[in-house]
Protein backbone atom coordinates (compact mmCIF):
# COMPACT_ATOMS: atom_id res chain seq x y z
CA UNK A 1 0.00 0.00 0.00
CA UNK A 2 1.34 3.43 -0.97
CA UNK A 3 1.84 6.35 1.42
CA UNK A 4 1.89 9.33 -0.88
CA UNK A 5 2.86 12.77 0.40
CA UNK A 6 3.44 15.62 -2.02
CA UNK A 7 6.44 17.70 -0.99
CA UNK A 8 7.46 21.11 -2.33
CA UNK A 9 10.65 23.11 -2.50
CA UNK A 10 10.15 26.87 -2.33
CA UNK A 11 13.29 28.35 -3.85
CA UNK A 12 13.95 32.05 -3.29
CA UNK A 13 15.73 34.47 -5.53
CA UNK A 14 18.00 37.10 -3.96
CA UNK A 15 17.03 39.06 -0.84
CA UNK A 16 18.41 42.60 -0.73
CA UNK A 17 20.14 43.79 2.42
CA UNK A 18 17.46 46.42 3.00
CA UNK A 19 14.47 44.22 2.10
CA UNK A 20 12.03 44.05 5.00
CA UNK A 21 10.91 40.87 6.76
CA UNK A 22 7.36 41.70 5.68
CA UNK A 23 8.39 41.79 2.03
CA UNK A 24 10.16 38.44 2.27
CA UNK A 25 7.25 36.84 4.12
CA UNK A 26 4.90 38.01 1.35
CA UNK A 27 7.10 36.16 -1.13
CA UNK A 28 7.09 33.04 1.04
CA UNK A 29 3.31 33.16 1.33
CA UNK A 30 2.98 33.33 -2.43
CA UNK A 31 5.18 30.26 -2.79
CA UNK A 32 3.22 28.43 -0.09
CA UNK A 33 -0.11 29.11 -1.76
CA UNK A 34 1.28 28.07 -5.14
CA UNK A 35 2.54 24.83 -3.61
CA UNK A 36 -0.85 24.19 -2.04
CA UNK A 37 -2.45 24.61 -5.47
CA UNK A 38 -0.05 21.93 -6.75
CA UNK A 39 -1.18 19.53 -4.02
CA UNK A 40 1.73 19.94 -1.60
CA UNK A 41 1.42 18.88 2.03
CA UNK A 42 4.62 20.67 3.07
CA UNK A 43 7.06 23.18 1.59
CA UNK A 44 10.75 23.66 2.34
CA UNK A 45 12.15 27.20 2.32
CA UNK A 46 15.88 28.10 2.27
CA UNK A 47 18.44 28.65 4.99
CA UNK A 48 18.30 32.21 6.43
CA UNK A 49 15.14 32.74 4.42
CA UNK A 50 14.11 36.02 6.10
CA UNK A 51 17.21 38.10 5.36
CA UNK A 52 20.08 38.57 2.99
CA UNK A 53 22.99 36.23 3.75
CA UNK A 54 24.64 38.59 6.23
CA UNK A 55 27.76 36.49 7.05
CA UNK A 56 29.22 37.89 3.82
CA UNK A 57 29.83 41.19 5.66
CA UNK A 58 32.17 41.97 8.54
CA UNK A 59 30.48 43.91 11.35
CA UNK A 60 32.11 45.20 14.52
CA UNK A 61 28.98 46.63 16.18
CA UNK A 62 26.96 43.84 17.80
CA UNK A 63 23.76 45.80 17.23
CA UNK A 64 24.36 45.68 13.48
CA UNK A 65 24.73 41.92 13.70
CA UNK A 66 21.75 41.32 15.97
CA UNK A 67 19.44 43.18 13.58
CA UNK A 68 19.47 40.07 11.38
CA UNK A 69 18.30 37.72 14.17
CA UNK A 70 14.83 36.68 15.35
CA UNK A 71 14.24 36.77 19.10
CA UNK A 72 11.04 34.74 19.01
CA UNK A 73 9.15 32.57 16.56
CA UNK A 74 6.56 33.32 15.47
CA UNK A 75 6.93 37.08 15.70
CA UNK A 76 4.76 39.83 14.18
CA UNK A 77 6.56 39.65 10.83
CA UNK A 78 6.38 35.87 10.48
CA UNK A 79 3.00 35.21 12.07
CA UNK A 80 1.24 35.30 8.65
CA UNK A 81 3.22 32.18 7.67
CA UNK A 82 1.87 30.31 10.69
CA UNK A 83 -1.66 31.51 10.01
CA UNK A 84 -1.44 30.41 6.38
CA UNK A 85 -0.07 27.04 7.47
CA UNK A 86 -3.11 26.51 9.68
CA UNK A 87 -5.54 27.84 7.07
CA UNK A 88 -4.14 25.71 4.23
CA UNK A 89 -3.47 22.60 6.30
CA UNK A 90 0.16 22.74 5.23
CA UNK A 91 3.54 22.42 6.83
CA UNK A 92 6.76 24.29 6.20
CA UNK A 93 10.47 24.30 6.97
CA UNK A 94 11.90 27.77 7.60
CA UNK A 95 15.54 28.74 8.07
CA UNK A 96 16.44 31.90 10.02
CA UNK A 97 18.99 33.46 12.35
CA UNK A 98 18.00 32.89 15.99
CA UNK A 99 19.04 34.95 19.01
CA UNK A 100 18.55 32.85 22.14
CA UNK A 101 18.73 34.64 25.47
CA UNK A 102 17.85 31.66 27.67
CA UNK A 103 19.70 30.64 30.85
CA UNK A 104 21.14 34.13 31.26
CA UNK A 105 23.42 33.74 28.23
CA UNK A 106 23.02 35.10 24.72
CA UNK A 107 23.62 32.63 21.93
CA UNK A 108 23.33 33.04 18.17
CA UNK A 109 22.26 30.11 16.02
CA UNK A 110 21.64 29.32 12.38
CA UNK A 111 18.26 27.69 12.93
CA UNK A 112 15.44 25.94 11.13
CA UNK A 113 11.99 25.01 12.35
CA UNK A 114 9.43 22.52 11.16
CA UNK A 115 5.85 23.80 11.33
CA UNK A 116 2.66 21.83 10.69
CA UNK A 117 -0.79 23.41 10.59
CA UNK A 118 0.46 26.50 12.39
CA UNK A 119 2.30 24.68 15.19
CA UNK A 120 6.07 24.28 15.63
CA UNK A 121 6.82 20.55 15.52
CA UNK A 122 10.61 20.67 15.75
CA UNK A 123 13.67 22.91 15.83
CA UNK A 124 17.22 22.36 14.59
CA UNK A 125 20.38 24.46 15.02
CA UNK A 126 23.15 24.11 12.43
CA UNK A 127 26.05 21.93 13.55
CA UNK A 128 28.60 22.08 10.71
CA UNK A 129 29.48 25.77 10.45
CA UNK A 130 31.61 26.56 7.38
CA UNK A 131 33.75 29.57 6.58
CA UNK A 132 35.96 31.50 8.97
CA UNK A 133 35.88 33.81 12.01
CA UNK A 134 38.67 36.21 11.02
CA UNK A 135 38.22 39.30 8.87
CA UNK A 136 39.56 38.85 5.32
CA UNK A 137 39.37 42.33 3.79
CA UNK A 138 41.23 41.22 0.68
CA UNK A 139 38.37 38.85 -0.28
CA UNK A 140 35.43 40.03 -2.44
CA UNK A 141 33.09 38.86 0.33
CA UNK A 142 33.31 37.16 3.70
CA UNK A 143 31.84 33.89 4.97
CA UNK A 144 31.72 34.56 8.70
CA UNK A 145 29.42 31.86 9.99
CA UNK A 146 32.04 30.84 12.58
CA UNK A 147 32.01 34.45 13.84
CA UNK A 148 28.27 35.04 13.90
CA UNK A 149 26.89 31.65 14.98
CA UNK A 150 27.38 29.22 17.83
CA UNK A 151 27.55 25.52 17.00
CA UNK A 152 24.09 23.99 17.25
CA UNK A 153 23.27 22.25 20.51
CA UNK A 154 20.09 20.32 19.70
CA UNK A 155 21.60 17.44 17.72
CA UNK A 156 20.07 16.06 14.53
CA UNK A 157 16.42 15.54 15.39
CA UNK A 158 13.59 13.71 13.63
CA UNK A 159 9.86 14.10 14.24
CA UNK A 160 6.59 12.44 13.33
CA UNK A 161 5.10 14.76 10.70
CA UNK A 162 3.28 14.66 7.37
CA UNK A 163 2.26 11.01 7.81
CA UNK A 164 5.90 9.98 8.15
CA UNK A 165 9.13 10.83 9.94
CA UNK A 166 10.89 14.07 9.01
CA UNK A 167 14.37 15.31 9.89
CA UNK A 168 16.17 18.61 9.34
CA UNK A 169 19.62 19.94 8.62
CA UNK A 170 21.05 23.14 7.11
CA UNK A 171 23.36 23.90 4.18
CA UNK A 172 26.89 22.68 4.96
CA UNK A 173 25.44 19.82 7.03
CA UNK A 174 24.46 18.22 3.72
CA UNK A 175 28.11 17.61 2.86
CA UNK A 176 28.75 15.44 5.94
CA UNK A 177 27.58 11.80 5.87
CA UNK A 178 27.16 11.76 9.65
CA UNK A 179 24.23 14.16 9.27
CA UNK A 180 22.16 11.76 7.22
CA UNK A 181 23.19 8.67 9.17
CA UNK A 182 22.09 10.08 12.52
CA UNK A 183 18.76 11.04 10.94
CA UNK A 184 18.52 7.65 9.23
CA UNK A 185 19.07 5.90 12.55
CA UNK A 186 15.93 7.67 13.79
CA UNK A 187 13.96 6.33 10.84
CA UNK A 188 13.80 9.60 8.90
CA UNK A 189 11.83 9.14 5.67
CA UNK A 190 12.05 12.80 4.67
CA UNK A 191 15.03 15.10 5.20
CA UNK A 192 14.49 18.82 4.71
CA UNK A 193 17.33 21.28 4.24
CA UNK A 194 17.84 24.82 3.02
CA UNK A 195 21.06 26.35 1.74
CA UNK A 196 22.77 29.61 0.71
CA UNK A 197 25.85 28.54 -1.23
CA UNK A 198 28.15 30.86 -3.21
CA UNK A 199 29.23 29.51 -6.57
CA UNK A 200 32.71 30.96 -5.96
CA UNK A 201 34.84 30.39 -2.85
CA UNK A 202 37.61 33.05 -2.95
CA UNK A 203 40.02 31.18 -0.64
CA UNK A 204 39.30 27.74 -2.16
CA UNK A 205 38.36 28.20 -5.83
CA UNK A 206 39.61 24.82 -7.08
CA UNK A 207 36.11 23.31 -7.09
CA UNK A 208 34.10 26.34 -8.22
CA UNK A 209 33.27 24.62 -11.52
CA UNK A 210 31.88 21.62 -9.61
CA UNK A 211 29.69 23.51 -7.13
CA UNK A 212 26.43 22.31 -8.67
CA UNK A 213 27.70 18.73 -9.01
CA UNK A 214 28.90 18.57 -5.39
CA UNK A 215 25.63 20.10 -4.18
CA UNK A 216 23.55 17.35 -5.75
CA UNK A 217 26.10 14.58 -5.16
CA UNK A 218 26.04 15.04 -1.38
CA UNK A 219 22.24 15.07 -1.17
CA UNK A 220 21.78 12.15 -3.56
CA UNK A 221 24.28 10.02 -1.63
CA UNK A 222 22.62 10.91 1.67
CA UNK A 223 19.19 10.04 0.31
CA UNK A 224 20.28 6.68 -1.12
CA UNK A 225 22.45 5.51 1.77
CA UNK A 226 19.77 6.34 4.33
CA UNK A 227 16.63 5.49 2.36
CA UNK A 228 15.02 8.91 2.60
CA UNK A 229 13.50 11.57 0.40
CA UNK A 230 15.63 14.72 0.53
CA UNK A 231 14.24 18.17 -0.24
CA UNK A 232 17.03 20.71 -0.76
CA UNK A 233 16.07 24.36 -1.25
CA UNK A 234 18.31 27.21 -2.34
CA UNK A 235 18.42 30.94 -1.98
CA UNK A 236 19.70 31.60 -5.49
CA UNK A 237 20.86 34.26 -7.92
CA UNK A 238 23.06 37.32 -7.52
CA UNK A 239 22.45 38.65 -4.01
CA UNK A 240 24.25 41.88 -3.10
CA UNK A 241 26.97 41.08 -5.63
CA UNK A 242 27.43 37.45 -4.53
CA UNK A 243 26.37 34.69 -6.93
CA UNK A 244 24.39 32.00 -5.09
CA UNK A 245 23.92 28.45 -6.34
CA UNK A 246 20.42 27.40 -7.41
CA UNK A 247 19.60 23.75 -8.14
CA UNK A 248 16.78 23.25 -5.63
CA UNK A 249 15.67 19.64 -5.89
CA UNK A 250 13.69 16.74 -4.50
CA UNK A 251 15.52 13.41 -4.35
CA UNK A 252 14.08 9.91 -3.95
CA UNK A 253 15.49 7.17 -1.67
CA UNK A 254 16.92 5.66 -4.85
CA UNK A 255 19.22 8.69 -5.11
CA UNK A 256 17.41 9.94 -8.21
CA UNK A 257 16.49 13.60 -8.60
CA UNK A 258 12.74 13.58 -9.20
CA UNK A 259 12.15 17.35 -9.31
CA UNK A 260 14.59 20.14 -10.16
CA UNK A 261 14.31 23.93 -10.23
CA UNK A 262 14.98 25.51 -13.61
CA UNK A 263 15.48 29.16 -12.58
CA UNK A 264 17.52 31.26 -10.16
CA UNK A 265 14.43 33.08 -8.91
CA UNK A 266 11.44 32.46 -6.66
CA UNK A 267 10.17 29.07 -7.85
CA UNK A 268 8.10 26.13 -6.60
CA UNK A 269 8.79 22.52 -7.53
CA UNK A 270 6.83 19.52 -6.24
CA UNK A 271 7.04 15.74 -6.25
CA UNK A 272 4.66 12.98 -5.20
CA UNK A 273 6.71 10.96 -2.72
CA UNK A 274 5.71 7.43 -1.75
CA UNK A 275 7.06 6.94 1.76
CA UNK A 276 6.64 3.19 1.34
CA UNK A 277 9.70 3.30 -0.93
CA UNK A 278 11.68 4.62 2.02
CA UNK A 279 10.33 1.84 4.24
CA UNK A 280 11.11 -0.81 1.61
CA UNK A 281 14.73 0.30 1.31
CA UNK A 282 15.11 0.45 5.10
CA UNK A 283 13.95 -3.16 5.36
CA UNK A 284 16.12 -4.50 2.55
CA UNK A 285 19.29 -2.93 1.08
CA UNK A 286 19.84 -0.60 4.04
CA UNK A 287 18.50 -2.64 6.91
CA UNK A 288 20.66 -1.05 9.58
CA UNK A 289 19.83 -3.52 12.35
CA UNK A 290 20.76 -6.45 10.13
CA UNK A 291 23.87 -5.15 8.39
CA UNK A 292 25.60 -2.40 10.39
CA UNK A 293 28.71 -3.45 12.35
CA UNK A 294 29.00 -0.72 14.97
CA UNK A 295 31.98 -2.30 16.71
CA UNK A 296 34.02 -1.45 13.59
CA UNK A 297 33.12 2.25 13.45
CA UNK A 298 34.83 3.52 16.60
CA UNK A 299 36.96 6.17 14.88
CA UNK A 300 33.85 8.05 13.79
CA UNK A 301 33.13 9.25 17.33
CA UNK A 302 36.56 8.81 18.93
CA UNK A 303 38.35 11.52 16.93
CA UNK A 304 37.51 14.57 14.85
CA UNK A 305 40.68 14.49 12.74
CA UNK A 306 42.53 11.81 10.81
CA UNK A 307 44.80 9.33 12.57
CA UNK A 308 47.88 7.42 11.45
CA UNK A 309 47.12 4.11 9.71
CA UNK A 310 48.20 0.91 11.44
CA UNK A 311 51.13 0.11 9.19
CA UNK A 312 54.07 2.33 8.27
CA UNK A 313 56.50 1.60 5.42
Amino acid sequence: MSRIVTLASGQLGPIARDESRQSVVARLLELMREAKGMGARAIVFPELALTSFFPRWYFEDQADIDAFYEREMPNPATRPLFEASEELGMGFYLGYAELDGGNGQTRHYNTSILVDRGRIVGKYRKVHLPGHADHRPEAPFQHLEKRYFDVGNLGFGAWHAFDGIAGMCICNDRRWPETYRVLGLQGAEMIFLGYNTPTHIPWEPIYDHLSDFHNHLSMQAGAYQNSAFVVGTAKAGVEEGCDLLAGSCIIAPSGEIIALATTREDEVIVARCDLELSRHNKEHMFNFAQHRQIDQYGLITETAGAVEPRGRP
